[in-house]
């Protein structure tokens, strides 16, 4: 039997191969989904078959996806032959919705979502459904992390992630509810983007928390994910000279991140960035709290009825939902007044610095699959609504970690560009 140590350092060699180890053949076809963008029709053809061939050779060891069985292209237009993935809590007409549940295990479904129209309708080809944790929501996906095997992608946007990171795909889907985007684009090393709350459409994608929940996109590159926010037909405005805002003192981090936030935070000061320090830590800390009680007792009530006919094989679901039922509605609406309040608050601050910059995550990835990670970091961002983005920032010799900006709401262009600055100033876009 393989020992533990060597089973690492197979993994860990076979996730070096998958991340880095392109052929020269490979590497004339576009990854990155800029390239794509700019791409003739017969490119993208030959890179759609080179992502197939990728997951092929890769993803019995990742295991990012549900389903791959590429959906016929109905229209022309600035996605045409693109390929995208979708997280599967996510309708699709003829492809599984298990909501990543061996309750669902085999289920179809009826129509495509309606975001997954959209992008359908601009040309792209939805290409299959990746893994989520289970109703999205802590019991975790079986994806590993392409940068290192033996860590958790994170949660519960998990094969998105992961498909995005080894180069399988040039951008997919996930939700968002509390981190579910940003923590895993920080622990694989892409890019992660949560518009504004409400900006793309919800509809045929399954709830967990009205208050919060949120659709966004994986890409390898800030870059890419401007241009996407583009091709979509939204504002993407210009590139500004604005003042950024960082914590001061720092927020909780284990010392990798602290390091790298500090250290990237530097860098950007000596590339002329005006980057002042801003006391975020109180609202925060406070916000985390507030997200998590919105969190539980809107899906407690909203998986009451499965509860009550599945029990205790919905997992982590059912402890959310028989704990979450026993908050009061009031203290329900008292969370709903604090985050109010909240965007009272960050709004003025906003004034002052239009960019805020914080951590991605608290740290690198755990280790292991049982924890997908803390969403501390990114909670309090989903309850205000603003639009955020997780871009990499440089590490030496570890795994990814990655760096927040967010703006006001509805100034998501703004965010977009202010995160594409930023990568460019790290030497990471």
């Amino acid at each position: 039997m393989t020992s533990p140590v060597r089973r690492r350092e197979v993994l860990a060699a076979l996730a070096m191969s998958f991340t880095r180890g392109r052929t020269a053949a490979q590497n004339k076809v576009p990854e990155r989904l800029e390239a794509w963008l700019s791409a003739t029709p017969a490119e993208r053809k030959q890179a759609l078959a080179a992502c197939l061939d990728r997951i092929q050779r890769m993803d019995g060891s990742i295991r990012a996806w549900v389903q791959v069985a590429p959906q016929p292209q109905i229209a022309d237009g600035p996605l045409a032959g693109i390929p995208f993935a979708a997280k599967d809590v996510m309708e699709t007409r003829d492809l599984l919705t298990e909501y990543g549940s061996p309750i669902y295990k085999g289920r179809h479904g009826t129509s495509d979502a309606a975001f997954i129209q959209q992008l359908r309708g601009l040309g792209a080809i939805l290409l299959g459904k990746t893994h989520t944790a289970q109703f999205a929501h802590r019991t975790p996906a079986p994806t590993r992390n392409p940068r290192d095997l033996e860590h958790t992608p994170g949660g519960s946007s998990s094969g998105s992630a992961a498909a995005v990171a080894a180069g399988m795909t040039p951008f997919a889907l996930g939700t968002q509810t509390a981190g579910s985007i940003l923590r895993p684009a920080s622990y694989c090393g892409v890019t992660g983007f949560k518009p504004t709350y409400g900006t793309l459409p919800m509809e045929g994608v399954l709830p967990f928390s009205r208050s919060l929940d949120t659709l966004g996109l994986f890409t390898s590159t800030p870059l890419g994910m401007l241009r996407l926010w583009e091709a979509l037909g939204k504002p993407v405005g210009r590139a500004e000279a604005l003042p950024f805002g960082a914590p001061e003192p720092p927020l909780e981090a284990e010392p990798a991140m602290t390091a790298a936030f500090a250290e990237a935070i530097a860098q950007m000061r000596r590339r002329g960035f005006d980057i002042r320090p801003v006391p975020l830590q109180p609202i925060l800390g406070k916000l985390v709290q507030e997200t998590r009680v919105i969190m539980y007792y809107e899906g407690a009530r909203f998986h009451a009825e499965r509860y009550k006919q599945y029990g205790d094989r919905l997992e982590a679901i059912a402890e959310l939902v028989r704990e979450g039922l026993q908050i009061p509605e009031a203290r329900h609406r008292q969370a709903l007044a604090v985050v109010e309040e909240s965007r009272s608050v960050i709004a003025r601050q906003f004034q002052d610095t239009p960019i805020l910059l914080v951590p991605a995550a608290t740290g690198p990835a755990p280790q292991g699959l049982a924890f997908t990670g803390d969403s501390r970091m990114n909670a309090p961002w989903t309850a205000l609504g603003t639009p955020a983005i997780s871009i990499p920032m440089p590490v030496q010799g570890g795994l990814p970690l990655g760096l927040q900006l967010t703006g006001a709401p509805g100034q998501d262009a703004r965010v977009l560009q202010a995160a594409a600055r930023a990568a460019e100033a790290l030497g990471a876009g």
